[in-house]
C-alpha cells in the first residue's frame, strides 16, 4: 500500500477550502483510495450543496454577473460567474426532468370550480452554427441569429386561492394544452370539475381547452382584450360622448346582449376595400361575431368568476420576463428551456422540495 498526499480544495459559502489529503494506492498501478474524500462526500474544485443553492437561487432571479456580484456581497466570497451559470442551468435542467406529465383523469369527483388561463409570450434567443467535422473551422460569432420565440405559460386555481399552479413550454400548442391539463390535476381537478378558461380567444387556446377538457370546460374571452376593439371602435362612432357609449356597450356586454352590440355596430362598419388599420368598426364586429360563443359575462359574474386574464398576463411577467427578457440577454434554445422550469418551480413554490431531494440523493 503506497501513500502519498495532495492537495484537496472546494468551493463553500465559508469560501475556499484546501487541505491536505492523504490518498493510497494499491501497488504501483493498483486503484485510489481516499478516505477523506469518501467520508466527507467532497471533490476536488467542486461547489458544497449549500453553495450550489446559493448560487441557483441568485442566478434564478438575476444576470449571472450580478448573481456573482450578490455572492461577493452576502457571503464574502468569489465565485466565477460561469460556475453560477452552470450550476444554475444544470439545476434547471435537472427541475426540468422531473416535471409532471399528463395522465389520465382520476376517478375522483374533484374539485367543483377551477379557473384556467393561458397565453403566450415571445422571449429572446439566439442560434449559432455547430462546427461540422471535415469542414474548415469558422469564426461561429458570425453565424450568430438572434429572434424571438414563443413561451406559452398556463396556470390553474381554485376561486378565492392566489396561488396557482403554473406550467409552461417553448413547444407546440398540444404541449400547452398537456401543461394545462397537468396544472388543472395539480390544482384538483376531477371527473366532475368545472373549467372556467378566460383568455384572449386565441384559436390555439380554444382548440387546447376543448381538446384537454371537453365538455366540463367552458371559454370566456377576456373582456378587457373585447374592449380595446370596442374601444377603437368607439372612436369613430362616438367620438364627442366616446364614454357614455362604452358603459353603455360594457353593460350590454354584461348582460349577455352581445347581439345588441353587434346591431349597433353594423351601420358603421367601413367598406371591405378599406385596409383593416382604417377599420376598427369592421375588426370590433368581426371579433365579437367570431367569438360569440365565448361571451357568457353575465354566468361568470353571477357565479363570482373573473371576465379577465390579468392574472396569466401578470404571470408573464414574473415567471419569465423579469429573469429572461432583460437587457442584452439572449438564450440558446436548450438553456431557455432549463430556466423556464426553473422559474416555473420557484413559482410554484418547491424550491423547498426540490433541494430536499438533492440532500436525500447524495447523502
Amino acid at each position: 500500500m503506497n501513500r502519498k498526499e495532495k492537495k484537496l480544495y472546494w468551493h463553500t459559502r465559508l469560501g475556499k477550502i484546501e487541505i491536505g489529503e492523504q490518498i493510497y494506492t494499491q501497488g504501483r498501478r493498483g486503484p485510489q483510495i481516499r478516505p477523506f474524500c469518501e467520508s466527507a462526500e467532497v471533490e476536488c474544485r467542486g461547489y458544497s450543496e449549500a453553495l450550489q443553492r446559493a448560487m441557483t437561487d441568485f442566478g434564478a432571479d438575476d444576470a449571472f454577473a450580478g448573481a456573482a456580484a450578490k455572492l461577493k456581497e452576502h457571503y464574502g466570497i468569489e465565485v466565477p460567474v460561469s460556475a453560477i451559470r452552470w450550476f444554475t442551468e444544470e439545476h434547471g435542467a435537472a427541475m426540468r426532468a422531473q416535471e409532471k406529465q399528463k395522465s389520465d383523469w382520476s376517478d375522483r369527483a374533484g374539485v367543483p370550480v377551477l379557473i384556467t388561463e393561458m397565453d403566450g409570450s415571445m422571449l429572446p434567443v439566439v442560434e449559432v452554427a455547430e462546427p461540422v467535422a471535415g469542414e474548415a473551422r469558422v469564426d461561429r460569432r458570425k453565424t450568430r441569429q438572434v429572434s424571438w420565440k414563443e413561451a406559452r405559460l398556463a396556470l390553474a386555481h381554485e376561486p378565492g386561492s392566489v396561488t396557482p399552479i403554473f406550467g409552461a413550454t417553448l413547444g407546440s400548442v398540444e404541449e400547452a394544452g398537456e401543461r394545462l391539463a397537468v396544472c388543472a390535476l395539480e390544482a384538483g381537478a376531477g371527473s366532475q370539475t368545472r373549467i372556467h378558461g378566460v383568455g384572449d380567444g386565441a384559436v390555439w387556446i380554444t382548440e387546447q381547452m376543448e381538446a384537454q377538457f371537453g365538455t366540463q370546460a367552458q371559454y370566456l374571452v377576456d373582456f378587457c382584450h373585447l374592449c380595446d376593439y370596442l374601444s377603437a371602435a368607439g372612436e369613430v362612432i362616438a367620438a364627442n360622448d366616446k364614454l357614455a357609449w362604452m358603459e353603455e356597450k360594457k353593460d350590454w356586454l354584461k348582460d349577455n346582449r352581445w347581439k345588441v352590440v353587434l346591431e349597433a355596430l353594423r351601420p358603421y362598419v367601413e367598406p371591405a376595400h378599406l385596409p383593416e388599420p382604417e377599420a376598427p368598426v369592421r375588426a370590433c364586429f368581426r371579433y365579437i361575431s367570431n367569438h360569440s360563443n365565448f361571451l357568457d359575462y353575465k354566468g361568470a359574474l353571477a357565479a363570482g368568476l373573473p371576465i379577465g386574464s390579468g392574472e396569466i398576463e401578470s404571470g408573464h411577467r414574473y415567471v419569465f420576463q423579469n429573469r429572461l427578457k432583460i437587457s442584452g440577454a439572449r438564450w440558446k434554445m436548450e438553456n431557455l428551456r432549463k430556466m423556464t422550469a426553473l422559474r416555473v418551480l420557484r413559482a410554484n413554490r418547491g424550491w423547498k422540495d426540490y433541494w430536499s431531494n438533492v440532500h436525500q440523493q447524495a447523502a
